[in-house]
């Protein structure tokens, strides 16, 4: 990673791909993510570690299936929320965001378990910046 600051707008402006993470830096094993959403992604769980959420611009909708049944957080620009380990959760932006996000090195944008992954979505475990 780099030594030097990075800002979050000129790596945002580096790449149009829709949920296509783009990896800033890194913190310990953590990666930290930026990505475009428009739309919805997939169902799917990641079984071991959570997932955070902090939306830069536009706003973000996460369904949730947990035991109480299902439901939906919204979340405007400057929130941040956390998917629990191990809840299905889906991602829907009903226009483009901009979103930040914490997950372990290697994590998959699919998660663990999940529908099938249409071909529009880049099952990755992030892009370096700049590729």
């Amino acid at each position: 990673m780099d030594s030097e600051p990075i800002l979050l707008r000129e790596a945002l402006a580096s790449f149009d791909a829709l949920w296509s993470p783009r990896i800033v830096t890194r913190v310990n094993d953590y990666d930290v993510r930026v990505a475009k959403f428009e739309g919805e992604h997939l169902w799917h769980a990641h079984d071991d570690t959570d997932e955070f959420f902090l939306v830069l611009d536009g706003e973000l909708h996460i369904a949730l299936r947990e035991p109480a049944g299902e439901r939906t957080v919204r979340l405007p620009r400057g929130a941040v929320f956390t998917v629990p380990r191990g809840t299905e959760h889906r991602p829907y932006a009903p226009v483009r965001a901009e979103i930040l996000m914490f997950e372990p090195t290697g994590t998959p944008t699919v998660g663990d378990r999940h529908d099938e992954v249409p071909d529009h979505i880049d099952v990755t475990t992030g892009h370096a910046l700049g590729s």
